[in-house]
């Protein structure tokens, strides 16, 4: 049953975008249990390097490694081939959905016409889509995107093939890649791809709080749906705010952190095999987006410590502020 907000507004699913580094599958499994509020967990995507799929990228992806929880894969590629070899993967671990990934915008992937970084060339584009959407009929596919690379119009051009390929929905950050994530969003070019789009389309980009889910909703009344990333790593409690309506107490918010971090600590602690300090280097990316309202003298040490023992005490210092 759909739920709907004040004043009759229909709520929208949210989905929680990936970020290398960040949202593996620990992060994941500790998210949706504490937090939730997410109808797709996508992962950072599998790509081919030195001549093969990296390894943490599949273990990344296995379905035992994802328990209770709705993850589509996502890929990354500049020719077909290439995606064929990590679709191939993703038929073999069970997926039958994945996403391709056209908006990252690192500079050293682009300029091998990786992620945004192909967004210029549309016939490379339709040749990898084309050829990798209609192999795979039993695999759902879907596409992440930016405006372009050096101008919206990119994104534009793509459009009809977007519209003829069986896409389940396009997702689409209203940045350029040249941008990184720096400067403005742009609604106006986000405007004019979704008046051309005929598939599903999913807003992404500078949501960091429920209003401004629903002042985009609301801007863009056929969305179907809300991506989130930065914003979900900042305030995991997001969507499920949005979601019931009321933002959760600040206690709250510290207890349900505190168990966030714990189980990331010691799933991490398990896994990883360099000893504290890798273990400490970890954890300190697990706090770059996190909570940046708490104390800044505790998120200092956290940044700055080279002691695992340090670093505990200014986490506990950092929540019971939060409190």
């Amino acid at each position: 049953m759909r739920i709907f907000a004040a004043m009759n507004e229909k709520l929208l699913p949210i989905h929680f975008a990936p970020l290398q580094g960040y949202t593996d599958a620990v992060y994941r499994r500790a998210h949706v249990r504490i937090f939730g509020g997410i109808e797709t967990y996508y992962s950072p995507f599998v790509r081919i390097e030195h001549g093969e799929i990296r390894r943490k990228d599949i273990r990344d992806i296995l379905p035992e490694n994802n328990p209770d929880l709705h993850l589509i894969p996502q890929l990354i590629a500049s020719e077909a081939d290439k995606a064929e070899r990590i679709t191939a993967l993703f038929t073999e671990k069970g997926y039958q959905e994945a996403d391709i990934n056209l908006g990252c915008p690192f500079p050293m992937l682009a300029k091998r016409h990786n992620g945004a970084g192909m967004l210029p060339y549309p016939e490379e584009v339709k040749a990898l889509l084309t050829d990798t959407v209609k192999k795979h009929p039993n695999i759902s596919f879907s596409v992440k995107l930016r405006l372009g690379w050096d101008n919206p119009e990119e994104c534009l051009a793509l459009l009809p093939i977007f519209n003829e390929l069986p896409l389940s929905h396009i997702i689409l950050h209203p940045r350029l890649g040249r941008q990184q994530y720096k400067g403005e969003i742009d609604l106006k070019g986000f405007e004019a791809f979704y008046n051309g789009c005929s598939k599903p389309l999913l807003y992404n980009g500078d949501l960091n709080t429920p209003e401004d889910i629903h002042s985009i909703a609301r801007r863009f009344p056929q969305l179907a749906g809300i991506v989130i990333g930065r914003g979900l790593l900042a305030s995991p409690a997001l969507a499920l705010e949005y979601l019931q309506g009321k933002p959760l107490s600040s206690d709250e918010m510290a207890r349900k952190v505190s168990r966030l971090h714990a189980e990331v600590f010691n799933s991490y602690k398990e896994q990883l095999q360099g000893g504290d300090i890798q273990l400490l280097m970890k954890m300190k990316s697990f706090w770059e987006y996190l909570l940046p309202g708490a104390d800044k003298k505790a998120r200092k040490t956290i940044h700055k410590t080279s002691k695992l023992a340090n670093y505990q005490a200014a986490v506990s210092n950092l929540l019971g502020s939060y409190q």
